[in-house]
């Protein structure tokens, strides 16, 4: 287990519909429309009869707090921090994005229950909750799961009144610092009804145990779970088919039923692979029959690979040597919020894979199974992380408040209903414990690690640590299959040379903090902490860190990852901006959301992100920064700097020549940027070629003075929607000069009206000090860009954006709704 593993996967569907055919068997309704919901406490609330008539009607996934006001007291926290060698108390502004999620919130809906379903079981499956949820139904106390993350389930068949609607009621409850960033609030993942046979197949309840994959066969062990079971004179019996894209019958295997766990074993010949390039997956189908009678059917989607860590050499996919290029991400979606979307989580997918990421780490929770289910279909690896504090506790109300009674609890689920991912390659129980520091922090560590292996042998337990000497000298890194390390790039040697049999990865690396299209001279590495400075931006030179012993420029832990093979690869912090946590100005309102991501908050990458295009993807990048608007600094000298996949390149303003720079392996900041310090500004063209080894021109790109703004330009991701999947179009909003030119320091107000077929979702800027709020038609371009984010409202027609600006050429943009077919 410490070094290899080696392993095919299923990825149980049966929680996203949308990818599955019809079920003829067991019933799955989506609980999306019909909610009530007020934000306050309401004695009985969970009573039939109440008065809600002052109640919002909502729409779930919701999020009840991403509308705002934002508030600096919102959740303001004071917390102990070290300046100078002194520990003082510190108050922290922002540190939730200042939306006012804390509080207190019912939800209420009425469930349709037709006496046919008598004899049935009922169930009710959540995806996740924030937080505390307590679940009624029909006034009486179902059952409860504070964790906002977990997914959970209750059934309801002893509380259903059949032939009636039934009252289903949620209380949640957020409280004061207990989140470190912005955790969302309400029933944020979805919700679903699950009708069954009394014998059927449980909730998660398919898993593979003992794989293999040799001579051209794939083995498919499958351990079914099912509920109701009661004796073998029932006659049951479980057939599993599985099937290949073409949805053409590969395997089949059929077992009487003599308890509630069935074990089975397929055959599968010359199986295709599963793999980054090429996610190719099966589907097995589970049949229940009761006397030669079909009563329930559960769909899996699974596919084959093996995968292996070692000490010298890293990770390797399928048999094939390769780094993980991968980042974190926090589960908020921007603009709208921690509501799951699932097009909005695909566009943040897209847009990592087009810079070549191939990696994603689940900071620091169970994310929304619609992630794992398209990092399956598009093809990443991800290490799927657990939690953020164990027994000790970071914030007041954290997870420490639950450690002790939910702790197996909530590990036990999550692998449960992840352990089938073919993405998933890792468990990673905590990130940054403060365990580390405690001397019986290894068996806290065991502890975790021992129910991850229990539950799922089959993948290595990791977690990220930036306590290096803390962790390694009470014994909990050695306790990990693979040591995620938090920072630290400087020590990968010394510490692969101390413990040559440790396979280990760059868990969190670089924390580099940067503003889209902000710049500031000069251009060099720089310590934020040490310094405020307003307008509360970071610079876009990507030099910018908050602490020079745990962060670096993403040029250091480059080289690092390069010269240290035995390194898996790296998971920087973070692929988007988030909400929250917005360090370095953390006690400084009004930063109320991160500088960390490669992309801004809205979606728009920022330059940093054509550094790692350069080094992660195969494609000809060649990204010249900063703009070239300086009025008032003519003939004074501008730092110039070129991200680019061509080691040579020649620079130009407007016509004349600045040189020729090449990639300097020996070089830091010479090794994946190229430089011109001191390029004099003047208003015109600036323009870099990139050479060939002969010198000879290759291509180039330019970077014009722009003029006073003059028109606005719609940029839609995609001309079509749905409204089958609540699919969202995202529309970049651009200013420009008369002659089409990028106004890069433009900030106008843009007012967006939407009709006909749609409505306005959100809007955003990236701009974490913007107080906007998200849901407003409004919105101020930042450094000459915002977004629209528009949503469907009926099954077809059209959407018509309109988006104005005073003293600017308004534009409009058409975006068609088609009524999706279901396969």
């Amino acid at each position: 287990m410490k070094n290899t593993i080696l392993c095919l996967f299923m990825a149980v569907w049966i929680s996203f519909p949308a990818f599955c055919k019809p079920n003829d068997l067991r019933i799955v309704k989506l609980l999306d429309y019909g909610w009530r919901f007020i934000n306050k406490e309401v004695a009985g609330g969970e009573k039939p009869g109440l008065i809600t008539s002052d109640w919002q009607t909502v729409e779930v996934p919701h999020d009840w707090a991403i509308a705002g006001p934002f508030n600096e007291e919102n959740d303001a926290q004071i917390i102990q921090v070290m300046e100078n060698g002194k520990q003082v108390m510190k108050k922290r502004l922002g540190s939730t994005g200042g939306l006012p999620h804390v509080g207190i919130g019912w939800y209420r809906r009425m469930l349709d229950v037709p006496s046919t379903w008598k004899g049935k079981t009922v169930s009710i499956e959540f995806d996740g909750a924030m937080s505390h949820a307590q679940v009624y139904l029909n006034g009486h106390y179902i059952g409860e799961w504070p964790y906002g993350y977990a997914s959970f389930g209750f059934d309801l068949t002893d509380k259903i009144i059949f032939g009636k609607e039934n009252l289903l009621a949620v209380r949640l409850e957020n409280k004061p610092q207990s989140s470190r960033w912005y955790p969302g609030a309400g029933i944020y993942r979805n919700v679903r009804l699950v009708v069954t046979s009394p014998v059927h197949v449980k909730q998660w309840g398919t898993y593979l145990i003992t794989p293999d994959i040799e001579q051209g066969k794939g083995t498919v062990n499958i351990e079914t779970s099912l509920e109701g079971f009661q004796s073998v004179s029932q006659n049951i019996k479980l057939t599993t088919n599985v099937y290949n894209s073409n949805n053409k019958v590969v395997a089949t295997v059929i077992n009487l039923v003599e308890g509630n766990k069935i074990m089975q074993k397929l055959l599968v010949d010359r199986p295709q692979l599963w793999s980054v390039a090429n996610p190719y997956q099966y589907r097995a189908e589970s049949v229940v029959s009761i006397n030669g009678k079909p009563v329930d059917r559960y769909e899996t989607m699974f596919g084959f690979r093996y995968f292996k860590f070692t000490s010298n050499d890293g990770f390797s996919l399928n048999g094939e040597k390769m780094k993980l290029n991968g980042v974190c991400m926090h589960h908020d979606l921007g603009a709208i919020g921690a509501a799951i979307n699932v097009s909005a989580l695909k566009r943040q997918l897209t847009i990592l894979k087009e810079m070549g990421c191939n990696a994603i780490r689940t900071s620091h929770n169970p994310p929304a199974s619609e992630l794992l289910e398209l990092t399956d279909i598009m093809g990443f690896l991800v290490f799927n992380e657990a939690f953020d504090e164990w027994k000790i506790g970071k914030c007041t109300n954290g997870y420490n408040t639950l450690w002790d009674k939910w702790a197996e609890k909530d590990l036990v689920a999550f692998i449960h209903r992840d352990r089938n991912h073919p993405s998933v390659i890792a468990w990673s129980i905590g990130n940054e414990i403060k365990e580390q520091k405690q001397e019986d922090g290894a068996s806290y560590c065991k502890f975790l690690v021992d129910i991850c292996h229990h539950e799922d042998p089959t993948r290595p337990v990791t977690g990220g640590f930036q306590n290096r000497e803390e962790s390694i000298k009470n014994g909990m890194a050695s306790v990990l299959d693979v040591v995620g390390w938090n920072y630290h790039p400087l020590q990968y040697q010394n510490i692969h040379k101390r413990f040559p049999a440790w396979a280990m990865i760059g868990s969190e690396t670089s924390s580099a903090l940067s503003s889209r299209g902000e710049y500031f001279f000069p251009a060099e590495f720089n310590v934020l902490n040490t310094k405020e400075r307003k307008p509360y931006q970071c610079s876009s030179y990507d030099l910018d860190i908050r602490d020079p012993y745990y962060n670096s420029p993403p040029d250091l832990e480059l080289a690092h990852q390069d010269s240290c093979p035995f390194i898996a690869g790296q998971f920087v912090w973070t692929g988007f901006d988030y909400l929250g946590e917005p360090s370095p100005f953390d006690n400084m309102w009004p930063s109320r959301s991160s500088y960390f991501g490669i992309v801004d908050l809205a979606g728009i990458p920022k330059d940093r992100y054509y550094m790692y295009q350069s080094q992660w993807s195969n494609k000809d990048v060649l990204h010249l920064l900063p703009h070239w608007n300086w009025e008032g600094m003519e003939g004074k000298p501008i730092p110039v700097h070129c991200y680019t996949s061509y080691q040579k390149a020649e620079l130009f303003v407007n016509g004349k020549s600045m040189g020729i720079r090449e990639k300097d392996p020996d070089h830091l900041y010479s090794k994946y940027r190229l430089i011109w310090n001191d390029v004099p500004y003047e208003p015109g063209e600036l323009k870099v070629v990139a050479l060939d080894s002969n010198s000879r021109p290759i291509k180039e790109i330019i970077i014009k003075t722009a003029g006073k703004p003059a028109s606005i330009v719609l940029t839609p991701d995609r001309m079509s929607v749905s409204n089958s999947e609540k699919e969202l179009a995202f529309v970049t909003v651009s200013i420009v000069d008369k002659n089409g030119v990028l106004c890069p320091r433009a900030n106008n107000k843009i007012t967006f009206s939407v009709t006909g077929a749609g409505k306005l979702r959100a809007a955003d800027n990236g701009d974490p000090t913007c107080l906007e709020s998200f849901i407003d038609p409004v919105r101020s371009a930042f450094n000459g860009k915002c977004l629209a984010i528009i949503q469907s409202v009926v099954n077809k027609g059209e959407i018509k954006l309109v988006a104005q600006s005073q003293g600017l050429e308004s534009a409009e943009q058409v975006i068609k709704v088609v009524k999706k077919l279901i396969n």
